[in-house]
């Protein structure tokens, strides 16, 4: 059995139960889509949403295979908070979700909770709910499988960064940490300067070229416990 508070003992030197986010004060839900307009969001370094690529169907975001879409960004801005949403894949696909994004920073403008096919990859730091090339998620944990729906969350609290999958933290690192730092030296974002640091910073729908499912989408802003 697999319990709730399962956590990776990660490079960042984490281990055991994740602090819930319940322990720090936190705002309401705000919904980041309402089934049926793409409010909220925008072309990633761009003004308005893309006019092709992106569809909403079945009270669902999509990005729908074919012609090139580009990424999505929230228009708002975040730091310390808590983003679920629901997704799925279709097989061989993969896609992600970028936080703490910076659009100035364009050849790695965030961190990426991935999402993807796990039998297509063989890097455990490139399977579901990894923090993409830099940190595995829990190998205990797996995805549903592709067409099926997941569950998934990121929090940023302070320094501290938990990543969820089906309501089990996988994951958990220190923003700004030495660990942090040599795990991304050994990543393929060793040249990008400020990355692994706190920001300000967006969510990003990634565009990989394959087929993704969205749903439920929702963010709280959360003010870190003392």
């Amino acid at each position: 059995m697999v319990l709730p508070w399962l956590v990776l003992a990660s490079l960042a030197g984490h281990a055991g139960p994740p602090s819930d986010s319940t322990t720090a004060s936190a705002e309401p839900w705000v919904s980041l889509f309402d089934g049926q307009s793409p409010r909220g969001w925008r072309a990633y370094r761009g003004t308005r949403f893309p006019d092709r690529g992106w569809v909403i169907t079945n009270q669902c975001l999509v990005r729908w295979p074919g012609r090139r879409a580009g990424d999505l960004v929230t228009e708002a801005e975040f730091d310390d908070f808590e983003f679920e949403w629901e997704w799925k894949i279709v097989p061989g696909g993969n896609n992600g979700v970028k936080y703490l994004v910076l659009e100035s920073r364009p050849a790695a403008p965030g961190h990426e909770y991935q999402m993807v096919d796990d039998t297509t990859v063989s890097d455990p730091r490139h399977r579901t709910a990894a923090f993409y090339d830099v940190l595995a998620p829990h190998p205990a944990v797996q995805p549903h499988p592709p067409g099926q729906w997941n569950r998934s969350r990121i929090v940023v609290r302070g320094t501290l960064v938990e990543h969820w999958l089906n309501d089990v933290c996988v994951l958990t690192y220190e923003l700004n940490s030495p660990a942090l730092r040599n795990a991304i030296r050994a990543s393929k974002f060793r040249d990008t300067p400020g990355f692994g640091e706190k920001c300000r910073g967006r969510i990003m729908l990634t565009d990989h070229g394959t087929e993704t499912w969205f749903r439920n989408l929702r963010v709280r802003r959360l003010t870190p416990a003392p």
